[in-house]
């Protein structure tokens, strides 16, 4: 009773972390709105899908009501798809023929009352045309993150990826739950409570929703490399890091580009924002100096300045940061 207890609470609140997930990105104003649409669609789409499960263990339901929960996944699996797609193509426009992959969802529900959920193989092979439903389009959007990954930045395509690898997994439950009813019926809606939490954190402690912060620039993936490539041979040849007051806005006077596109061909490229990109340069320049033997007398403080920090604190703190250890412990190793 206490174990059947603790799974109901933990799927429950998986459940409502998805709700809750669902009804943020459909509220949430920055950012690319469709894309927001359809990360929103397939998280509800999914939510649906184990809430039936969830329910169906505990009381029985009406044929309707298991019905419904299983079309769910007719529209969070198109949605999938189309997140993709939005992801790495910046302003992508849907058409009406695009929307033609949500028909078997309407068809689904004007059919509700009839589709046979009376354990028979009617209701099994029905069962199982959904299930594959959600097994083409995870091959569509695996296929399309394959062909495009190349287009993008590697935070998106790291992202996407986690995403289809998450899906996959409930998707390998859900095929579980349909040749063994007994083993894997529950094991669906805990898997998801867990993956829901792990998309929780990625998305409001990793901030994956800036993932498309510059939607609207038209610095295309190839021009962002070739800026990249400029920043990298100001500071590994002029040393611009070196100065204590550099910043976004004199870069960009060097090399005669806009702040915002120079903050995206760094964040784009190294997954860093400008000044970790900076601090990154000048740790780098400390390391080689505390072993340097022309500062083997040299103080900290000195190290820190001649490397560009403009402050003993902020040295230390970075340096432990990125090596794990002090620069004084650095230096006596």
């Amino acid at each position: 009773m206490l174990t059947t207890g603790l799974i109901l609470i933990l799927a429950s609140l998986g459940l409502a972390q998805g709700i809750f997930l669902s009804i943020y990105l459909l509220t949430l104003k920055n950012g690319d709105r469709k894309s927001h649409l359809f990360l929103a669609l397939f998280l509800l789409g999914l939510t649906i899908r184990i809430g039936k499960s969830v329910l169906n263990y505990y009381i029985t339901l009406e044929n309707w009501q298991n019905n419904i929960g299983i079309s769910g996944i007719l529209f969070a699996s198109p949605s999938l798809l189309f997140y993709g797609k939005t992801l790495f193509t910046k302003n992508r426009e849907f058409y009406i023929k695009d929307y033609i992959h949500y028909l078997p969802f309407v068809l689904f529900l004007f059919l509700i009352p009839f589709v046979p959920r009376n354990g028979h193989f009617e209701s099994f092979w029905n069962y199982g045309i959904v299930v594959f439903h959600l097994l083409f389009y995870l091959i569509l959007s695996w296929s399309y993150l394959r062909k495009n990954k190349n287009n993008t930045s590697k935070s998106v395509v790291v992202w996407y990826r986690n995403l289809l690898i998450g899906a996959t997994l409930i998707w390998i439950h859900y095929v579980g739950n349909l040749f063994d009813f007994k083993m894997y019926y529950i094991r669906g809606p805990i898997f998801y409570s867990l993956l829901i939490y792990a998309f929780s954190y990625l998305f409001l402690n990793r901030h994956k929703f800036t993932l498309q912060k510059y939607n609207s620039s038209n610095l295309d993936k190839k021009n962002s490399i070739k800026l990249f490539n400029r920043i990298k041979v100001l500071f590994d040849t002029d040393q611009i890091y070196l100065d204590t007051h550099v910043t976004l806005d004199v870069v960009s006077k060097r090399l005669d580009v806009k702040p915002r596109e120079i903050s995206q061909a760094i964040n784009e490229n190294t997954e860093q924002n400008f000044y970790e990109f900076v601090n990154q340069y000048r740790i780098e320049n400390a390391e080689l100096l505390l072993k340097h033997p022309d500062y083997k007398n040299a103080k900290i403080a000195t190290i820190a300045y001649d490397s560009g920090f403009g402050n003993v604190t902020s040295f230390n703190l970075a340096f432990k940061k990125k090596t794990g250890l002090t620069p004084s412990a650095y230096k006596k190793v």
